[in-house]
């Protein structure tokens, strides 16, 4: 138990990690704070080692004593990829073991949108959450009395969460806290999904080039202008082929012009700090020629070790391009599955991905309209989406791109 109360010395009094130094406003000191949280995220992108770092950091700027980040299979209830700050490896080991499947917030977050963020104390199952075998045998232990947990992706399976867990010494969180991991779940979303198109292979400095070049997905060195400094071999393989993506007069262009636009602004933003870019050029989506579907994300690399990396000052962003592929049955199959769904509304959600809205699908299927849409209704409650490009993004594994 010392090194949890260690954890919690650092992380809510400040005591083991010295404040930050910024002088100037609170708003100014916070941009500080938030540009270091927002860095390091970045940096574990290309090097998965340095996760921990920024889980840290997440936590330090929420005042939390605790935090994870990482992905779970909801439909077997299996964690996947996941990084903790601030719990001893013993406990850790018995949460994933003996009681991530007794947390009282697992059902909550599976009825989460991509970029909702939950405060445990706000939420009406925190009564049962203090009351639960969850909090005697585990929580109740290490002193928790809040969480502040952000969906940063979800598919038809699975969620990638961002937690951090606040101490009863630092009471419950407040607006600020709230506040803070809205602003900094975007970053960390688009850490996580540039680290899955990289595989989670570190990227060190010395050889940045050649790491990337032996990524499977495209990936673009690129200035504020888009002007292409160097592509990896399946990037060159993208320009050669005109699809998505070509490299006329030096400059990269997509062929789908929305995105196009889209992937310019984030340029723009990336040359203009981490703080800058935000939500531009994350997920973007790409049609190919020929129908194909392609994910963009941009990663700023003009600071931290990315800068150092990229070893060329005039590199502003690498864009990383994948072609999207689903597997359509397994996807409906596991959705139907994990959300409950009856044989009429697997009907409607496949007609939906396949054939379009809801007079398409009313025509395809031979039913009423009015029909049609109480069952994509019904889908969407359970499925917790609100529109049919969301729904149909959450089923295929696309989530990232509505």
């Amino acid at each position: 138990m010392e090194r949890h109360r260690s954890s919690r010395r650092r992380s809510t009094t400040g005591r083991e990690a010295e404040p930050r130094r910024g002088v100037g406003s609170a708003a100014e000191r916070e941009a500080e704070s938030l540009s270091v949280v927002i860095g390091a995220a970045y940096d574990a992108a290309l090097d998965p080692g340095l996760w921990p770092l920024a889980v840290r950091e997440a936590c330090r700027f929420l005042d939390c004593a605790y935090g994870a980040v990482g992905s779970a299979d909801l439909l077997r209830n299996d964690l996947n990829f996941i990084v903790q700050w601030g719990y001893a490896d013993a406990t850790w080991q018995s949460y994933l073991t003996r009681y991530h499947h007794l947390n009282p917030f697992n059902a909550q977050a599976s009825r989460t949108r991509i970029g909702d963020v939950v405060v445990g104390s706000r939420h009406e199952t925190y009564p049962g959450f203090l009351a639960s075998d969850f909090y005697r045998d585990f929580a109740g232990p290490l002193g928790v009395i809040d969480a502040v947990q952000a969906t940063i992706d979800r598919s038809a399976s699975g969620l990638a969460l961002l937690n951090c867990v606040r101490h009863r010494d630092a009471g419950v969180a407040t607006d600020l806290q709230l506040r803070r991991m809205r602003l900094i779940a975007p970053h960390f979303r688009r850490a996580i999904l540039v680290g899955g198109i990289i595989d989670r292979h570190a990227v060190q400095a010395a050889d940045f080039v050649e790491a990337i070049d032996r990524i499977a997905a495209g990936v673009f060195l690129v200035n504020v202008h888009g002007v292409l400094i160097h592509a990896n071999r399946s990037g060159k393989g993208m320009i050669g082929a005109g699809d998505p993506v070509t490299a006329a007069g030096g400059v990269l262009t997509s062929i789908d012009a929305a995105a196009d636009e889209t992937l310019r602004r984030a340029f723009t933003a990336a040359a203009a700090g981490d703080l800058a870019i935000g939500s531009a050029g994350m997920a973007v989506p790409i049609m190919g020629r020929g129908g194909g579907a392609f994910i963009a994300n941009v990663l700023p690399l003009h600071a931290g070790a990315r800068r150092v990396a990229a070893q060329h000052h005039s590199v502003t962003a690498a864009l990383f391009i994948r072609e999207a592929k689903v597997d359509l049955a397994s996807a409906i199959d596991a959705a139907a599955r994990l959300y409950d769904l009856t044989k009429a509304e697997v009907r409607v959600l496949r007609a939906v991905i396949e054939v379009g809205g809801i007079p398409a699908v009313a025509a395809f299927l031979g039913t009423s309209r009015a029909t049609v849409k109480s069952q994509l209704d019904a889908i969407f409650r359970k499925t917790a989406t609100r529109r049919q490009a969301e729904l149909v993004g959450l089923i295929t594994g696309y989530a990232s791109r509505v």
